[in-house]
């Protein structure tokens, strides 16, 4: 952090220096402390430099020139999600920031920081990584610009981008730099992308346009394997029958990897994706497809044009780290507090996790509006049970102002934790992007029991009191363990359990693919019974989503009747917020479905774009709070639902709206009065939380969402 504390280690040049959009907190949940504490078990000098002022180059200066490469993140959260709300207002606070304070990061954080570290050293090398670069590394959409923009890679001019878990990656660049070996020559790190000169391949490769292997225009229509050949066809001099060899299985599928890693696929140029919103889908689904590491391609796509051309090369994406390796990087000795200098300082995102124990990372559910399986993958990367054990008692012993609670055993889910494809030669050729929808595969183990067995060891650790899960429970899996479930309520739920159905309508629910709202009912079912077991009074906290890509008004109506049927009343509601390379992102910006093949007659998603729209869909969310109505009433009768208006139970919003006190104005002489015909909420009811408490909710998911 200083040049100080270089000293005092005896250092006069650091070989790596990190430097991070967020507060220096040396904690596993903290990007920027998993990749140093690696780097550093291998022998190497890490410094960091934490939210440096960008507005020159003399900060990225203060450690000196560093002997391998500067290594550029963002954070833990995209900088534009960080300081931006879906409705892109700016953010009040920064949950990532001593004392919450706002504006010391800079919009798209990767870029600037690598240029200001770029200025102040010209032939320093410059490595960009984290969940901002992993998700910008090819054309993306950008809802900020409401543009396509190009990838980070020649905006940033950074040698070389890291993807998806680096710490394999990371390593292995840091030896070879080490060793001599100049960082262009590095060219065949998984989880790497990188500029290159158009036609550029490694030996052997063989380039094949995405077009060819799903062409975004009409179906052609096979060939009638019956129909008889012409008469005259076959030339005399050639035999009408062939000998014929079967192939085994195994030789074939061999075959077939050999030739995959050998194949790059050329993905629609970045000044072709940016204009034609046809090919901006296609890129998107081809993009998805080559997602798991055990059979993806490498991926290349054109920036520029003319002399100036270059190409944007993506290797395919790390593999998995082992349970050694996961427990290998979380057992580094960690201080697992914020840096001495803050001081007294208060940094809410380290509030949030400071109890709290990441056991698992990777998701499966394919959510279309999360990009967590962009960045982490779908393939679940679990500790040891002894790992996680082990960091609970050093949570016991060593952090400040722990009084018996672990806040959190979780991840990107609660419950994936061990899970697997029970057949890892069908794990490593499978190419859907869901293991759970539209249903669950019949390939995936889906048992909680090493789950189960976990909770019950973390509570019975001495000093222990109680153990809650706070990550978001994907209960499509919860409901196939009736045990897991009563476990969960019976010893891990603090009266409240947030869980995210996210709509109750088909249409909406298949373009998230999230499971149907009768799941969440068996869940639902079950955690009351088991509540009632226990003799505790629990309740669930629902999540929803407005204006998500494929919602209609009439669906964020009959959400509202759900809603006001099951007598909730939300507090906290999210807005859909286009994430860069999330599907649901494709699905706003071109309005098509990449979920299915592409074309320009494919089918088309409706998206709530307008502001009137979205917070119209806002409003039925919270359908209790009279400063929608108006906006409510207007649009139902618009929709020839004007039954819903009134006051019975079964009417959604009242025909009038109430009168409501100023502020201070109770016992006045006049009494109540309106206000200027706006609707303003009652005095006493609950707000939705500021957004740091939102910011620090994308902790776990990594999204922001």
């Amino acid at each position: 952090m200083s040049r100080a504390e270089m000293d005092a280690l005896g250092w006069d040049e650091c070989d790596i220096i990190i430097v991070t959009g967020d507060a220096y907190i040396d904690h596993p949940s903290f990007g920027m402390a998993l990749i140093g504490r690696a780097l550093e078990a291998q022998g190497f000098r890490v410094g960091i430099i934490s939210q440096p002022d960008w507005h020159f180059a003399d900060a990225f200066r203060g450690l000196g020139k560093p002997r391998l490469f500067y290594g550029i993140t963002a954070g833990n959260m995209d900088s534009m999600i960080n300081r931006y709300t879906a409705d892109r207002k700016p953010r009040s606070d920064d949950a990532y920031t001593p004392d919450a304070a706002p504006d010391k990061r800079p919009d798209r954080a990767v870029v600037v920081y690598a240029q200001r570290a770029r200025e102040a050293y010209p032939d320093a090398n410059i490595v960009i990584g984290s969940i901002e670069a992993s998700l910008r590394r090819i054309a993306h959409y950008d809802h900020w610009s409401e543009k396509v923009r190009r990838s980070v890679l020649p905006d940033s001019k950074a040698d070389l981008l890291v993807f998806g878990s680096g710490e394999r990656a990371v390593i292995a660049l840091a030896h070879r730099l080490a060793a001599g070996e100049p960082i262009e020559a590095i060219r065949d790190l998984r989880g790497t992308a990188f500029m290159v000169k158009p036609g550029w391949h490694p030996e052997g490769f063989v380039e094949i346009d995405s077009v060819a292997i799903d062409r975004p225009g009409p179906v052609e229509p096979h060939r009638d394997p019956y129909e008889m050949e012409p008469a005259g066809a076959t030339s005399a001099a050639q035999p009408t029958t062939q000998p014929i060899r079967i192939v085994p299985a195994a030789e074939r599928l061999a075959a077939r990897k050999a030739d995959r890693a050998r194949q790059v696929i050329r993905l629609p140029a970045y000044e072709v994706v940016k204009d034609d919103k046809v090919m901006y889908a296609h890129a998107s689904r081809t993009f998805h497809l080559e997602s798991n590491p055990g059979n993806a391609r490498a991926m290349v796509q054109a920036h520029g044009v003319g002399p100036g051309c270059r190409d944007v090369w993506l290797n395919p994406p790390p593999l998995p780290l082992s349970t050694e390796e996961m427990d290998w990087v979380f057992g580094r000795p960690y201080a697992r507090q914020p840096h001495p200098s803050y001081g007294e300082a208060r940094i809410p995102a380290w509030d949030m996790i400071r109890f709290s124990i990441n056991i698992m990372r990777g998701c499966f559910g394919g959510c279309t509006f999360c990009s967590i399986t962009e960045h982490e993958g779908r393939i679940i990367q679990s500790r040891s049970e002894a790992s996680i054990l082990k960091e609970i008692e050093e949570i016991r012993d060593r952090t400040p102002g722990f009084t018996g609670t672990i806040s959190d055993l979780g991840g990107p889910t609660a419950n994936m934790y061990r899970m697997a494809c029970k057949d890892p030669k069908i794990e490593s050729s499978c190419r859907r992007l869901s293991c759970v929808f539209p249903g669950i595969c019949e390939n995936l183990g889906t048992d909680h029991g090493p789950l189960i067995q976990l909770y019950r060891k973390a509570r019975a650790i001495p000093g222990v009191k109680k153990v809650l899960i706070g990550s978001g429970l994907r209960y499509d899996l919860a409901v196939r363990s009736p045990e897991y479930v009563k476990e969960l309520v019976t010893h891990h739920v603090g009266g409240l359990l947030k869980i995210a159905p996210e709509h109750t309508e088909d249409g909406p629910l298949d373009k998230m693919m999230k499971p149907g709202i009768g799941t969440y009912d068996r869940f639902k079912e079950m955690f009351e019974k088991f509540s009632k077991e226990a003799g505790k009074k629990q309740h669930l906290i629902p999540y929803f989503i407005a204006a998500h890509p494929g919602t209609t008004d009439e669906d964020m109506v009959n959400l509202a009747l759900w809603l006001k049927g099951n007598n909730f009343r939300l507090d906290q509601v999210q807005t859909f917020m286009p994430t860069p390379m999330a599907m649901a992102t494709t699905m706003y910006h071109t309005g098509k479905n990449p979920l299915r093949k592409v074309s320009a007659d494919s089918e088309a998603v409706d998206t709530p774009k307008s502001g009137r729209q979205r917070r119209l869909h806002k409003a039925l969310l919270r359908y209790h709070d009279p400063e929608g109505w108006p906006l409510i009433r207007e649009a139902l009768r618009a929709m020839g639902r004007a039954d819903l208006i009134g006051a019975q139970p079964r009417h959604l919003v009242p025909r009038d709206q109430p009168v409501i006190l100023e502020r201070g104005d109770a016992g006045k002489a006049g009494g109540p009065r309106k206000r200027g015909g706006k609707a303003d909420s009652p005095v006493g009811a609950r707000r939705a939380p500021p957004p740091a408490r939102r910011a620090a909710g994308a902790v776990r998911r990594g999204t922001g969402k």
